[in-house]
């Protein structure tokens, strides 16, 4: 246990620490694996610099820091403080690249429909038949092995899930859950990104632009606006509406004297057509 001077020294050494890099964010590590935790902070070395501290010493550095104090209200009961000179939505897509499967404990809340597909496993017959049974998956016995004899829906989406099913999708290796690490609050310099504003990337950005523009595009043209975006659309139209006017009304014009010759060819062929096809008069 910490001595009080050792504390004010600890803080005080904190804060010097925090003030070096541009960036500052606040990880949440509530319900995350330490493996997990581990995974990532071996990815992010030697980039971002990871502190896990007591809270109220973590709190006692940030709120001394006008910068820094608008993150206190992001700190969850366990977080790590991440350091670092990257740009605030490079770190996020570092942090919120790591996932890890989990299998289901007793009475959590299923996050989506749980279902087993019929078929072989490589469970071998013993126990394991009665404890499938329990979790009400029907199972068969076929060359020493269990068989999942029924596809079924074994928890629905927001249901609780019981032993038996828990311990059966532990045995069939089945991981609904999953585990991931998440920046909750990033300063840079000395503007705050919250986790919503972090997820606002240059593919997420550049992918909004592309479906406005689209947008925008459709409804200039549809109004009659012409634009140097839609010019050689409006331009397409005009030459192509021009042609079915010359062609209607037979104007001959350099455009079109080709095309109303060859109308003229189609419509004396089908005339011709017609007339050989009439019955001679009886002489």
């Amino acid at each position: 246990m910490m001595l009080k001077a050792e504390k004010i020294e600890y803080v005080k050494k904190l804060q010097e620490e925090l003030k070096k890099y541009k960036t500052v964010g606040i990880m949440s590590l509530d319900s995350v694996p330490d493996t997990l935790v581990q995974r990532v902070r071996n990815k992010m070395k030697p980039d971002v610099k990871f502190l896990v501290m007591r809270r109220s010493l973590a709190l006692k550095a940030l709120d001394s820091d006008p910068r820094l104090a608008k993150l206190s209200e992001y700190t969850d009961r366990n977080f790590a403080i991440l350091l670092s000179d990257m740009d605030p939505s490079e770190l996020n897509k570092i942090v919120s690249s790591n996932r890890m499967k989990m299998i289901a404990k007793p009475n959590q809340i299923s996050p989506e429909d749980i279902s087993i597909e019929s078929g072989d496993t490589s469970i071998a017959p013993g126990q394991a038949v009665t404890d499938l049974k329990a979790a009400g998956i029907d199972v068969a016995i076929q060359k020493g092995k269990v068989v999942i004899s029924k596809s079924k829906v074994l928890v629905k989406k927001g249901e609780k899930i019981s032993t038996a099913v828990s311990k059966a999708l532990k045995m069939m290796d089945v991981m609904p859950f999953e585990a991931g690490t998440k920046l909750k609050a990033v300063v840079y310099e000395n503007l705050l990104f919250n986790e919503k504003s972090l997820g606002v990337d240059v593919a997420f950005v550049a992918a909004e632009l592309a479906a406005n523009f689209l947008q925008a595009n459709a409804l200039a043209t549809e109004i009659g606006l012409v634009t140097k975006y839609n010019a050689g659309a409006f331009i397409r139209k005009a030459y192509l509406s021009a042609i079915g006017l010359g062609l209607e009304a037979e104007i001959y014009e350099p455009g079109i004297t080709d095309m109303l010759i060859a109308k003229a060819v189609r419509e004396a062929l089908s005339l011709n057509g017609l007339v050989a096809a009439e019955p001679k008069s009886a002489q």
